[in-house]
């Protein structure tokens, strides 16, 4: 099994509390400041270190870039969640584009009854997708 891990920029506590109330689940943080002998800098970080999120819909784990590192987060990747109904697909979809912006309306296509992409506020690209209809033999 393959789990996504997210980087952000100091607010990966708000996003993954976002896609918690979202996607449901437990979520687990830790802070660098949480680091046995934390090095300078770290000692008093509030930025998240690790972060999980078992969700009905599969994990997703991410942090904080450390602090002094700049970085480009989610620069070319998509998160795809899979759902088994139009109407979970709209309502996941409408949460994660709110804030963001759609890169393709949530809808039905040719390969799937319900198919939609988006940027979220955060900058995480997603990409939610219903089961597809399979025809009767």
């Amino acid at each position: 099994m393959i789990t996504p891990y997210l980087h952000f920029e100091g607010h990966c506590e708000e996003a993954m509390t976002a896609y918690r109330q979202i996607l449901g689940g437990d979520l687990d943080l830790m802070r660098y400041k949480e680091m046995p002998e934390a090095p300078e800098g770290y000692a008093h970080s509030e930025a998240i270190m690790h972060s999980a999120l078992m969700s009905p819909y599969g994990d997703l784990m991410a942090s904080d870039y450390p602090p002094h590192v700049a970085s480009k987060p989610q620069s070319s990747v998509s998160v795809t969640v899979p759902v088994d109904t139009v109407a979970d697909g709209r309502r996941i979809f409408g949460a994660l584009v709110e804030g963001g912006t759609p890169t393709m309306e949530y809808g039905s296509t040719f390969f799937s009854p319900g198919f939609g992409t988006c940027v979220d506020r955060f900058g995480t690209s997603w990409i939610v997708m219903s089961t597809p209809v399979k025809p009767a033999s």
